[in-house]
């Protein structure tokens, strides 16, 4: 499931980030008096006329999807509405949204259904499916992720979906909530004599028998967000340019080295390769970190490429871990 995010490959979008994109241009009528209608401008430059603030949307990515929820704009449809259940716990759904299909290929048919006043997508989705929705209502790219500049994509993100459905109030204070949860993290680790403490943040899976292992780095959002709170990435892999994602196997983790906290995220929908598939491998148990136990698995329901609100949960999984 988390695997299917990355192998769609973003497109290099020539704007990297949204900031100061999303426009608000109210139009006047043929009388001169203002209406509702809206314009913003999307990841791929394109201008979104909206004849008022959505309120039917549909989200085809867990992230915008949580966007839409933090902004209390309850979406119409939901690509993968029992993955995103299962793997997004910090923005649950508080409607039953029509589930349109998979995130990497969402039903038309299905979407057209609902006759939704916007579509949001990422970057990731193909250009084909992108042109077969903009025949059935206005589409809105966001891009998927900015190795360059995680965390400012993310407050993008949620920007520009707030102009679009009009509720910048809201994405203000969730970003102003994400900014003091930081401040609290940051504190905690501090007193707890773990400001500059090493960590490999991860997760993994087993295919044909060999467990691969993928290392979050400073370009991946949690990295960006472990570097906040005053924690070193102990990843020295170079990551992918979008993510920030490097994969290895068991062997690659020898090269974390000492004194390392390594944490990493799985889900009950899928197999702990740490705890079952590495419980008897001998260079697994030869690493220092399994040794000394500092081996830490966070709580289930973190997306870990979503929103402000699957932050938070996941600082306040990583303080809890790190300073018990």
């Amino acid at each position: 499931m988390r695997r299917l995010l990355i192998t769609a490959a973003a497109g290099t979008a020539a704007a990297l980030v949204l900031t100061g994109c999303g426009t608000s241009e109210p139009a006047e009528t043929a009388a001169g008096d203002k209406s509702e209608q809206i314009t913003v401008t999307d990841a791929k430059g394109a201008k979104v006329t909206l004849d008022r603030p959505a309120t039917k949307v549909v989200g085809t990515e867990w992230n915008v999807v949580e966007s839409l929820v933090t902004l209390g704009v309850d979406p119409v449809g939901v690509a993968d509405v029992k993955g995103y259940t299962a793997w997004d716990t910090a923005a649950p759904l508080t409607n039953s949204p029509k589930d349109v299909g998979t995130r990497g290929e969402p039903s038309m048919d299905t979407i057209a259904g609902l006759t939704p006043d916007l579509i949001v997508a990422t970057t990731d989705l193909s250009a084909s499916a992108i042109k077969q929705m903009k025949k059935i209502a206005p589409v809105l790219q966001v891009k998927a992720a900015n190795g360059a500049d995680q965390l400012g994509q993310m407050n993008d993100t949620l920007d520009v979906i707030a102009e679009a459905t009009g509720t910048q109030s809201k994405a203000k204070t969730a970003k102003a909530s994400y900014e003091a949860k930081v401040a609290e993290g940051k504190k905690a680790l501090k007193e707890a004599g773990l400001d500059g403490a090493k960590i490999a943040f991860a997760d993994g899976y087993a295919a044909s028998n060999q467990v691969s292992v993928r290392g979050y780095t400073s370009g991946s959002q949690l990295g960006a967000v472990n570097e906040e709170l005053g924690l070193k990435n102990a990843w020295k892999l170079k990551g992918d340019k979008d993510y920030g994602l490097a994969t290895t196997d068991v062997e690659g983790l020898t090269g974390l080295g000492d004194d390392v906290r390594f944490v990493y995220i799985g889900n009950k929908s899928e197999t702990d390769v740490f705890t079952k598939d590495l419980a008897n491998n001998s260079v697994w148990k030869s690493l220092p970190f399994v040794k000394s136990g500092d081996v830490h698995r966070l709580d289930d329901g973190i997306w870990m490429f979503g929103g402000p609100k699957s932050m938070e949960k996941y600082i306040d999984a990583v303080l809890s871990t790190l300073t018990k």
